[in-house]
């Protein structure tokens, strides 16, 4: 087996990146790309020695330990974006890795920052076995049925592994993570694409993280189509970095931004307070409170048993990682984004909408986002793509005087929270359903227990019934808007001329352009 990972996803122009890899076919040859609207190659390192290291049975926690085989230093030219590292060895097997290019220190390029959702690819690599959301080895191969297999999740996992390539190097042809057509009458519910999963021994969890092909990939795609310059940075860089965010006039969430840590957290929200726009092109956005350790080569995501599996939890209970809303933190994430996914939830996946319209049905049709778009009252966007499918986030609202939605108060949502559109969605399937369950559920119980404080709750099919929601709110001296689901660059590669201009309007409001 060839395989390899870096000691850092990311870099800038002058610093070393180290690789440490296995191979049982030596000696290998990197190749480092650029990737954006096109593949550029920007250097080929030749004849690297690399030996044949085995995997400890922990490495999904406690990393891999193998030796540096080699070193990158970061070209003065490399543009700053998402490089796609190659490593082939003598056999022709090939190896998939990542790393973020930054701009210079103390430099933009830029007026805007796309920031790369890597903590979601820790949480979902499950390289070595297990993942913070299963025992995903158990899983394929058999071993343990799907409720054991789960349990089987692991809370502390090491960032010293390589990433499963259907993670970060996804085919081309591979399936989005919604169902593009409604279950016909009687129609046995499935998710995304059963068959493609099966001809190429996808996991469950395959599809909710990496960039190639993905939506990170295909925001970019749009924006170089566009001439829209971007910087890029990590999650780890705003947790490492207090100033990462400087001189930025907007930042960009782009696809899963599903995990944030506190000191990500807060430098978003200083961004904001102080005049930046946040533009949140993202689906389950900050849902889970996370932490880095061991100079970052630790990342520690235990989900909901955040304060029961976690011993640093019994000094210091603020380290928790858990829910953002759970009522210990006293810090919902609804306050920054807007929207949370536990008013919002899954649509066209398995029996969750089913047959759900796909697109927003729009409302405010007045709203800034809306000029130019040609777009009224009642009009429904991005049904035929579908706009809306896996995660969407939103509020719980009501109907005011004036006949538009109004944001309902609870879990941090704004009360000037202004909405554009909203669209049925589901936090988990009805446990009642006649159909065989396909998307993991939920722990409704620690929903209710943890966040409502009223564990009757779990009961109420309320819990499960939400809506996405289209919205901005002025927070501060800044401005954020909210797409309110994963699926909103998909949109932009299509070339869905209302979804584009709104996300023209977003970027010229929030001074990115």
């Amino acid at each position: 087996m060839t395989a390899f990972y870096t000691d850092r996803l990311s870099a800038r122009p002058g610093e070393t990146v180290a690789l440490h890899a296995t191979s049982a076919q030596g000696p290998c040859r990197l190749e480092i790309a650029r990737i954006g609207r096109e593949r550029v190659v920007v250097a080929v390192v030749e004849d690297i020695d690399v030996g044949d290291h085995p995997t400890p049975d922990d490495a999904d926690s406690n990393g891999c330990a193998w030796p540096v085989a080699g070193h990158v230093e970061i070209g003065p030219d490399w543009k700053t974006g998402y490089y796609d590292l190659l490593l082939t060895d003598a056999g022709g097997e090939q190896w998939h890795h990542c790393l973020c290019v930054r701009p210079a220190r103390g430099t933009r390029s830029a007026r805007a920052l796309i920031v790369l959702s890597t903590n979601t690819y820790h949480a979902y690599n499950y390289w070595g076995g297990a993942s913070a959301y299963c025992d995903v080895a158990g899983l394929m191969s058999g071993a343990k049925p799907f409720a054991e297999a789960m349990a089987g999740a692991i809370g502390v996992l090491s960032t010293e592994r390589p990433f499963p390539q259907m993670i970060i190097a996804a085919p081309e042809d591979a399936p989005r993570l919604v169902n593009l057509r409604k279950r016909d009458f009687g129609e046995t519910p499935w998710a995304a694409d059963p068959d493609w999963r099966l001809r190429h021994l996808q996991t469950p969890y395959d599809g909710s993280a990496g960039f190639l092909h993905k939506w990170e990939h295909a925001f970019v795609d749009w924006a170089e189509r566009e001439g829209i310059a971007l910087d890029y940075a990590t999650d780890g860089d705003l947790d490492a970095e207090a100033d990462a965010l400087d001189g930025y006039a907007c930042v960009l969430l782009v696809g899963h931004s599903e995990y944030w840590t506190v000191n990500e957290r807060d430098a978003l929200e200083r961004f904001v307070d102080a005049g930046g726009g946040l533009a949140i092109f993202s689906g389950n956005t900050a849902f889970w409170k996370v932490r880095f350790e061991n100079g970052g080569r630790t990342y520690v995501c235990h989900k909901w048993r955040g304060f029961e599996n976690d011993p640093a939890v019994r000094d210091d209970p603020s380290l928790a990682t858990h829910l953002w809303s759970h009522r210990a933190f006293e810090r919902p994430e609804a306050t920054i984004t807007g929207l949370t996914f536990l008013f919002g939830g899954y649509h066209r996946l398995g029996m969750c909408v089913a047959r759900g319209q796909g697109g927003y049905t729009i409302y405010n049709d007045r709203h800034w986002a809306l000029a130019g778009t040609d777009l009224f009252y009642g009009d429904v966007i991005g049904d035929t793509l579908p706009l809306l499918g896996y995660e969407n986030d939103g509020c719980r609202f009501y109907f005011g005087a004036d006949g538009l939605p109004k944001p309902a108060p609870g879990l941090g949502v704004p009360e000037n929270l202004e909405i554009i559109g909203l669209a049925p969605c589901a936090f988990g399937e009805d446990p009642d359903s006649p159909y065989h369950p396909i998307i993991p559920p939920e722990n409704l119980d620690a929903v209710a227990r943890d966040v409502f404080g009223d564990p009757e709750m779990a009961a109420n099919p309320a819990l499960i019934r939400g809506h996405a929601v289209v919205a901005s709110f002025r927070r501060g001296g800044g401005e954020v808007f909210n797409g309110g689901t994963t699926e909103w660059a998909h949109a932009l590669r299509a070339n869905d001329p209302f979804i584009a201009q709104i996300t023209r309007n977003v970027l010229a409001r929030f001074k990115a352009t």
